[in-house]
């Protein structure tokens, strides 16, 4: 009966997570404080070295032209 008590208690601390986001909470989300690590630059320049190995390429993280070859 004790085991029964804790599972259900995981199962509902696990559940009370589920939601579903709607369109307009989006734009929150997507703000660089929920990004995870936040704002903290030395997480995104690990971020990226572990990129740049796993996909063997450089660069391409700025801003350029319009993909029409004209930056």
């Amino acid at each position: 009966m004790k085991n029964l008590a804790i599972i259900l208690l995981i199962l509902s601390g696990a559940l009370a997570g589920c939601t579903h986001v709607q369109p307009w909470e989006k734009g929150t989300l997507a703000k660089e404080t929920m990004k995870p690590g936040g704002t903290i630059p030395e997480t995104v320049v690990f971020d990226s070295h572990v990129y740049y190995s796993r996909e063997a390429i450089q660069g391409g993280t700025g801003v350029g032209g319009g993909g029409c070859g004209c930056n």
